[in-house]
């Protein structure tokens, strides 16, 4: 862990030169958690911004919080970093004083910011491409993510029964996630009329029928990993069938294509051709087809007109959907072919042919 947070901030010294800039301020989550090694700097979940800021310039690194979360920080924290850090500690009754900290701390000076704050200079995108190539050990906890998510929500699915609510599926699979200290940061739950009434169903009081979608993205030490699951009880709809079979090969084609400076572009133009090819050519338009991952649910979208590119070791979950059915899984993009890391044992699988590999997608679960 020491020597991944003395590469990263190694790399954060060399992003102040790349941008001639004298320091950085690290106040979103996503950013705190990877330049730390997995570190949380929040409070509520839901909050792009955390609690707890990181200014890192040349030659020191600074903690500025406030007076509740200090302790926490770094006595739980940021106990064994590495690199020694001051903190600057305000007041809770007293937001104002972090600006004047910062003001204080940047005077006569350029620091870059991935929160626009005062005196500062933009630069959120451009900082997040350091996080976007994984290193082996972010990889290694990655892949621990991706399989307890994928033995977790495959649990779930089998223990679900007609009658029970959504809310009762959502409350199972937060359960066990957050038993393995996984926060459930994305939750959706369908069932039945609902699966193809919205693309993000938040869980509802409705009973669940014949049909159910599960959909999870799940964060441990930063990294979040994204899965969807489906289960239909009895003799499965042929329509749903027809639908899901062609939504795998989409996602397949697109997995299959996802490799080092691969085209976003030229990804999404692949799953556009597929989606004609199956019969449902205007599908895409009803809901993004995933993007790039690791310590965003996305950090990007991919759309027809972006510019970007995968890197090595990079973490993205695609997730092609058809009106009824959807196929997502997170994956590592390798030297010579991409690793899906979320499988779920003893799940059924569809096999996809293309240009000679084979790719295996998750097929709908027939529950009798």
């Amino acid at each position: 862990m020491n020597t991944e947070i003395k590469h990263k901030i190694k790399k954060v010294h060399g992003f102040l030169e790349t941008y001639n800039i004298d320091g950085m301020l690290i106040s979103r989550q996503d950013n705190f958690a990877w330049v730390t090694g997995g570190k949380r700097n929040y409070v509520g979940l839901a909050t792009e911004l955390g609690v707890a800021s990181l200014l890192v310039t040349k030659n020191k690194i600074y903690v500025i919080t406030n007076n509740i979360e200090t302790p926490r920080i770094k006595n739980e924290e940021l106990v064994n970093f590495p690199i020694k850090c001051e903190f600057k500690t305000y007041n809770w009754w007293q937001d104002y004083k972090k600006q004047e900290i910062i003001k204080k701390l940047i005077s006569r000076k350029k620091i870059g910011s991935d929160d626009n704050s005062s005196d500062t200079v933009m630069l959120k995108g451009e900082f997040a491409k350091l996080r976007y190539s994984l290193t082996p050990e972010e990889i290694q906890r990655y892949k621990d993510l991706g399989q307890i998510c994928g033995i977790s929500i495959a649990q779930v699915c089998k223990s679900i029964k007609p009658g029970y609510s959504e809310y009762e599926v959502a409350g199972m699979m937060s359960n066990l996630l957050i038993k393995n200290k996984i926060d459930p940061v994305v939750l959706l739950i369908a069932s039945d009329e609902r699966i193809f009434k919205y693309r993000h169903p938040l869980p509802t009081d409705k009973k669940i029928d014949k049909y159910v979608m599960v959909v999870i993205g799940a964060r441990i030490c930063g990294l979040i990993a994204s899965v969807t699951r489906l289960v239909y009880f009895g003799k499965i709809n042929s329509e749903v069938r027809r639908k899901h079979s062609a939504v795998v090969k989409v996602d397949a084609n697109m997995i299959n294509v996802s490799k080092p400076q691969a085209k976003v572009s030229e990804i999404l133009k692949k799953a556009k051709e597929i989606y004609k090819e199956t019969g449902f050519a205007n599908e895409w338009k009803l809901h993004h087809q995933g993007g790039t991952t690791g310590y965003a649910p996305r950090d990007y979208k991919a759309i027809p007109d972006s510019n970007e590119v995968l890197y090595l070791n990079q973490a993205v979950a695609w997730n092609p959907s058809i009106t009824g059915t959807k196929s997502e899984d997170t994956i590592i993009v390798g030297v010579n072919h991409p690793e899906i890391i979320t499988v779920s044992p003893d799940w059924p699988l569809l096999k996809v042919e293309i240009d000679g590999n084979t790719i295996k997608r998750s097929d709908i679960l027939i529950s009798r």
